[in-house]
């Protein structure tokens, strides 16, 4: 269980941008940006309250990495972001900033996006990676919620589990070439780059994976919690 956190910084698969976009709104509503689900999710309501503050923060904190950094009236949080968000804290009174990603930026970069961000640990902000462990949408099983991974899926999975236990950074931001099965689960990046920035914002440490499920056969939905002596839990 983690300790209830003062306010959040999450960065989400479901907004990319060409430079870094951070959201300074006083409050946001639920956008719907997905399409042929059941119905009762789109009567869904999140209406956490933002952080300019916050937000003004995370961008100096941001501009080293890239001097395009700019704050951005959003009004919205994407499903990545509400959705976590609404199961991890239901009464949505915890002020939330959203920082987009750059998916065609390496991962090197996503991981030092991350490291920029480990100073707001200390005054007691949630800094959460939303993406998926596994994501390809072209092998869903459609017609099976509860469908068995194939063993490309769980292989790539297993494969990452064991580097992210062993704090083996290296071979995780180079999984491209490392992982098995890599192209297969991850046809593009946005997926797994929340899991680069989580791993800088975790301080370097170890991961520890606190949850498992798999949606269709081949959305894995893994949780991982990244640890460091001298800093406090984070997750994705």
């Amino acid at each position: 269980m983690f300790p209830r956190p003062d306010a959040i910084v999450i960065l989400s698969a479901h907004w990319c941008t060409d430079h870094i976009m951070i959201t300074k709104d006083e409050s946001y509503k639920a956008i719907y940006d997905f399409g042929g689900f059941d119905e009762r999710l789109y009567s869904m309501k999140y209406f956490p309250k933002g952080n300019p503050d916050l937000a003004r923060m995370t961008l100096d904190l941001l501009k080293q990495n890239d001097s395009k950094a700019e704050l951005v009236n959003n009004s919205g949080l994407d499903h990545g972001a509400w959705i976590p968000l609404m199961l991890m804290y239901p009464d949505s009174y915890i002020p939330v900033v959203q920082v987009s990603i750059q998916p065609d930026r390496l991962p090197s970069y996503h991981y030092a996006l991350g490291a920029s961000l480990v100073e707001l640990r200390s005054q007691n902000v949630l800094i959460i990676g939303s993406g998926a462990m596994t994501h390809n949408l072209s092998k869903l099983v459609f017609d099976d919620h509860d469908a068995t991974p194939p063993r490309w899926v769980s292989a790539f999975a297993e494969w990452m589990k064991e580097r992210l236990e062993a704090g083996d950074k290296e071979s995780v931001l180079q999984y491209r070439t490392l992982a098995p099965y890599a192209q297969e689960n991850h046809p593009t990046d946005d997926h797994l780059v929340p899991l680069f920035i989580a791993m800088g914002a975790g301080g370097g440490g170890t991961a520890q994976r606190i949850h498992t499920a798999t949606t269709y056969g081949t959305v894995m939905m893994d949780a991982y919690e990244f640890t460091d002596a001298k800093l406090l839990k984070q997750e994705i």
